[in-house]
């Protein structure tokens, strides 16, 4: 969609929250996985979790961040792409 071209990618994530407080849930736990040779990301993972809790109302707790190469393996593991997983489980928000 040409009108998000340019749009800084916290808006999609304070959207989604929006979307999700509406619908009564809250984040239960979310973990992601960086798949990835370089760079390594150690120093950036504090800055990114930090970002996660603020951006989605919770907890330092429920949110996990690692990282892993693919062992120079096809194309993330040869340089040109890379690779996120994040699985999230909602919960009913206390009312």
């Amino acid at each position: 969609d040409p009108r998000w071209k340019g749009c800084d990618s916290s808006k999609f994530m304070e959207h989604a929250y929006e979307v999700m407080t509406g619908y009564g849930y809250q984040i239960g736990n979310i973990d992601v996985t960086l798949i990835l040779e370089r760079p390594k990301v150690a120093s950036f993972k504090p800055g990114m979790k930090d970002n996660i809790v603020k951006l989605l109302h919770t907890t330092p707790g429920r949110v996990n961040i690692k990282a892993r190469t693919h062992e120079r393996v096809d194309s993330v593991g040869e340089l040109r792409s890379l690779s996120c997983h994040v699985v999230l489980t909602l919960e009913r928000a206390e009312l």
